[in-house]
């Protein structure tokens, strides 16, 4: 039997996850799509208008789909460092870093944070579509790792939901969101007390939850981990306290256009099992010099000899034309392509298109000048250093 359109579009969204938000999402008119097997809001009042609330004030994000992951015992750090690429030695209780999964190959299993909570305690925030794999890779590991008995590995997804608060303006109220002092991780007095890569547990109604001062559109703000039956109420706490700051709910088209204007890298786009961190421009997260991790051997030689491909930024020359993954890179003296757009969007604060891509090395250089093939016409464009968005300075 062949379904029609409409019904294998019911089939297709009966089968998507929903986060514990989703009604608070449907009270607020968000146009839904399906994004990594979850059915998640893209916009609210429209992707132009949250970007710009981001950047200039505040935006409240559900990241609840993204992965949570708990690694405890006496054996936990050495065991992640044995599989990350950061150096997790250097984190203190209530501290985190961005760090990368790779496979022996180099190539990159997944992007990630990691927080150490404790001595002994670390949770691990992975990307949506790659919670399944990440576990199973890491029980992988966790399976030939000498000192197995002294780790405990658990997916906490189920049971864990997340939201971020995003912008400049957001250090002004979420003292009023989370009341301090902190109970955990860094021992602030507040919330707005932490600093970059910092994070602490609070108890907001009698649960605890993490606060770390991170995020992912290149804005100050803070991402928040809470168990599924108090997000909700935390949600409206914070648009509550955040509406007289310029706060507006967010979706998932404001959070990739925010990312792309930073130059950030999103999993299945400039990063995959077949590329490496260092050729992503990701070095500065890959501890060579820490001792054995998976991949290392490959990672170092590239930092050494270098690699066969780089991923750039670059921003249109002209107006109107709109860059999508997938699209040809070109250079004015080659017949064939060079490389292909891995993201690409309109930047709402620059007023053209922007994107990343992979290129030869020798096309990378700041200042190059390459062609973007756009609806079957080559558009202009040039090669700038990341973030492609810089805040003007007073």
């Amino acid at each position: 039997m062949r379904l029609t359109r409409k019904a294998a579009a019911i089939l297709c969204r009966a089968m998507l996850q929903r986060t514990p938000l989703y009604p608070a999402h449907q009270r607020l008119g968000a146009n839904f799509v399906p994004f990594a097997g979850w059915e998640m809001p893209l916009q609210y009042s429209g992707i132009v208008d949250e970007h710009l609330a981001v950047r200039q004030a505040a935006g409240l994000f559900d990241i609840s789909h993204m992965g949570k992951v708990r690694v405890l015992g006496a054996a936990a750090r050495d065991f992640l460092n044995s599989v990350l690429t950061n150096d997790l030695r250097k984190l203190a209780a209530g501290q985190g870093q961005y760090t990368l999964l790779c496979n022996p190959q180099g190539g990159v299993v997944d992007d990630l944070y990691a927080y150490c909570l404790a001595a002994r305690e670390f949770l691990l925030i992975v990307n949506a579509a790659r919670t399944a794999a990440d576990v199973a890779w890491l029980r992988q590991q966790l399976a030939q790792f000498p000192h197995r008995g002294d780790v405990e590995l658990e997916d906490a997804s189920a049971f864990l939901s997340a939201v971020a608060v995003q912008g400049p303006r957001v250090a002004e109220f979420i003292d009023a969101c989370v009341p301090g002092p902190a109970t955990g991780g860094r021992l602030v007095a507040k919330a707005s007390e932490l600093k970059k890569n910092q994070v602490a547990g609070f108890r907001w109604h009698e649960a605890l939850i993490w606060v770390a001062r991170t995020g992912y559109t290149g804005e100050d703000g803070f991402e928040i981990v809470a168990p599924n039956g108090v997000i909700a109420g935390l949600w409206d706490t914070v648009l509550a306290n955040g509406q007289a700051h310029g706060l507006k709910p967010c979706g998932l088209g404001a959070r990739d256009t925010l990312r792309t204007e930073m130059g950030y890298p999103l999993y299945g786009h400039e990063l995959d099992e077949q590329t490496t961190p260092i050729e992503a421009g990701l070095g500065a997260f890959v501890a060579v010099d820490k001792g054995d991790f998976t991949g290392r051997s490959v990672l170092a030689a590239q930092k050494v000899g270098g690699v066969n491909k780089k991923c750039v930024a670059f921003k249109l020359a002209e107006k109107g034309a709109l860059p999508r993954p997938g699209c040809a890179i070109w250079a004015p003296d080659r017949s064939d392509p060079i490389g292909r757009v891995t993201s690409g969007t309109h930047s709402p604060c620059l007023g053209v298109g922007i994107g990343l891509g992979y290129v030869a090395p020798e096309f990378a250089n700041p200042g190059t000048a390459l062609s973007i093939e756009v609806r079957g016409r080559r558009v202009t464009a040039l090669v700038v250093p990341k973030p492609i968005y810089r805040r003007p300075t007073p």
